[in-house]
């Protein structure tokens, strides 16, 4: 099983992003708080924007258009590390 960090940022918290687990899961297991609701990538309550990283998606295409997946929104509750990842809360501001 891979490992990776995650980071919320702008308070710096941190979780272990697995590999094989969505992002919104591994953080549930460090405790972070985070919007959702369906966990299907359909409802975009948990939308949030990925300042530095990479992700995958096991489904074709999760429900965000071409152009927010340019700027760098994600689905954590679909979406998959591929290596470190910071996020921005999005409660935050």
């Amino acid at each position: 099983m891979s490992f990776f960090q995650g980071c919320i940022l702008p308070d710096g918290q941190t979780f272990d992003a697995e590999a094989d687990q969505s992002l919104l899961k591994s953080m549930e297991q460090g405790s972070i708080s985070w919007p959702m609701s369906c966990q299907a990538g359909t409802c975009r309550t948990c939308i949030g924007q990925l300042l530095e990283g990479e992700v995958r998606y096991e489904m074709e295409w999760p429900g965000l258009s071409a152009e927010e997946k340019r700027e760098g929104w994600i689905l954590p509750c679909v979406a998959y590390p591929v290596g470190n990842v910071v996020l921005k809360d999005p409660l935050a501001d």
